[in-house]
């Protein structure tokens, strides 16, 4: 009797199922133990692949709560990918969406942060942006088109949500206090870093997205946030390398 893919996949991810019929060891023997002991297996490696990939999220619940989730997760969303590096794209979403959870509102942030965090780790290289590149008449710059470098990534949250990774990660760090924090994610080196944004930087970021110049981008950032300031953001932007050379 053959066992098709998508039954052996549905048993192996639901422990309500019973072992597909038919399926034998390597002895042409049942195979029930040994597919019970594969299957505890499998949910426990993709378990720790979202513990790892989601270190701020398993900090602020614990372990036996976020195993509890990842297990859930696990098993209604099946890797689609052998690299285990795209692993849990869809988990903030996961997490927002799981009533247990409900009541913690900043962690869908802290879940996409982590995914943030990760995906900058693995964008492609560039070459930084030099700030002497910069360094021409005020017509000249502020016409000027920045691009942000393939390992930028750019967080808007409701929640003190740089406070909230710095608390969990950072020695002595302040508690968090309430208030909406964008984040900006830079990887300089080899490991990518998170940054606190002035208010408006995440407006001027996803103008100079858009191809707007620095000109273009400041109108559109002042206009939604008159506090917009352009040469403290522009400092951060250079000294973190979130621009790719021109």
């Amino acid at each position: 009797m053959t066992v098709s893919q998508t039954e052996f996949r549905t048993a192996l991810l639901d422990p309500q199922r019973a072992v597909p019929a038919g399926l034998q060891d390597a002895s042409s023997g049942p195979a029930g133990a040994r597919f019970s002991v594969y299957r505890n297996n499998v949910v426990h490696s993709l378990t720790e692949a979202l513990a790892t990939a989601f270190p701020l999220v398993r900090k602020l619940i614990g372990k036996t709560a976020f195993d509890q989730v990842a297990g859930l997760y696990v098993r209604s969303h099946p890797p689609v990918s052998p690299l285990m590096m795209f692993y849990g794209d869809s988990f903030p979403d996961f997490v927002a969406g799981c009533e247990p959870l409900a009541h913690l509102g900043y962690l869908a942030d802290c879940a996409r942060l982590d995914l943030a965090l990760r995906q900058s780790y693995h964008a492609a290289d560039a070459t930084p942006l030099a700030p002497e590149a910069l360094q021409t008449g005020p017509d000249t710059l502020m016409a000027m088109h920045l691009h942000p470098a393939p390992s930028t990534r750019v967080l808007r949250s409701s929640w003190p949500l740089f406070d909230l990774w710095r608390f969990n990660n950072v020695e002595n760090a302040p508690k968090p206090a309430p208030g909406a924090q964008d984040v900006l994610i830079t990887r300089p080196d080899f490991d990518p870093l998170p940054h606190l944004l002035p208010p408006g930087g995440a407006e001027w970021f996803r103008a100079l997205s858009d191809n707007a110049s620095l000109s273009q981008a400041q109108t559109i950032a002042t206009e939604n946030t008159p506090s917009f300031d352009l040469a403290a953001t522009l400092s951060l932007a250079l000294s973190t390398q979130a621009f790719a050379a021109l």
